[in-house]
């Protein structure tokens, strides 16, 4: 899986429209989260660091929500964007996802393993859940 980073709003009109996943590393407003959206219409989910989500609207998680678009808190830690703009999810890790749910752990006991062990966050592991 692939985690497109975007570090400016000046990225966001020649993104690629089938992008899924996007980890936003710039304070966005309203109208760049407009013009993602516009831009890329198969979205799922877009990543921005804790910090900034606090400065976002109301009015934009309202938004999003009803586009069946989740907003969540986080980082791509030690991604270099000047050496490829796309944050990859380990396959080890995905496997290691698909081994415990066989296992019959559920969810919630995954996430908790999986937060301590890796670099991604509980919102980011619950979406990786929800696709696997």
């Amino acid at each position: 899986m692939k985690i497109r980073v975007v570090s400016s709003r000046e990225e966001i009109p020649d993104l690629n429209t089938n992008e899924k996943v996007i980890h936003l590393a710039f304070r966005p407003s309203n109208k760049d989260i407009f013009s993602l959206v516009q831009t890329c219409p198969k979205v799922e989910v877009i990543q921005i660091p804790s910090s900034y989500r606090r400065t976002v609207s109301k009015s934009i998680e309202m938004f999003l929500e009803m586009q069946n678009i989740k907003l969540i808190e986080g980082d791509v830690w030690g991604h270099r964007k000047d050496i490829n703009e796309y944050y990859s999810v380990s396959p080890a890790l995905l496997d290691k996802v698909k081994e415990l749910k066989s296992e019959g752990m559920s969810d919630e006991e995954i996430v908790n393993k999986l937060e301590r062990e890796g670099k991604l966050n509980r919102d980011m592991l619950f979406y990786i859940l929800s696709k696997k």
